[in-house]
């Protein structure tokens, strides 16, 4: 006796047309948030040195 699995992932053809959605966007998540952080945290430790140098 066979048992009845079901894919949790779904069929194949609901992946694809998933996966080749044109209104999806193309360029992914927006890495200005990141940036932006990165030269906050910098700017944060120079002004920490500073004061602990100066």
């Amino acid at each position: 006796m066979s048992d009845k699995y079901v894919d949790p992932s779904g069929d194949t053809e609901a992946f694809r047309a998933f996966a080749n959605d044109p209104q999806a966007p193309a360029g992914g998540p927006s890495k200005l948030p990141m940036i932006v952080g990165a030269v906050v945290a910098l700017l944060v430790v120079l002004l920490v040195a500073w004061f602990l140098l100066g």
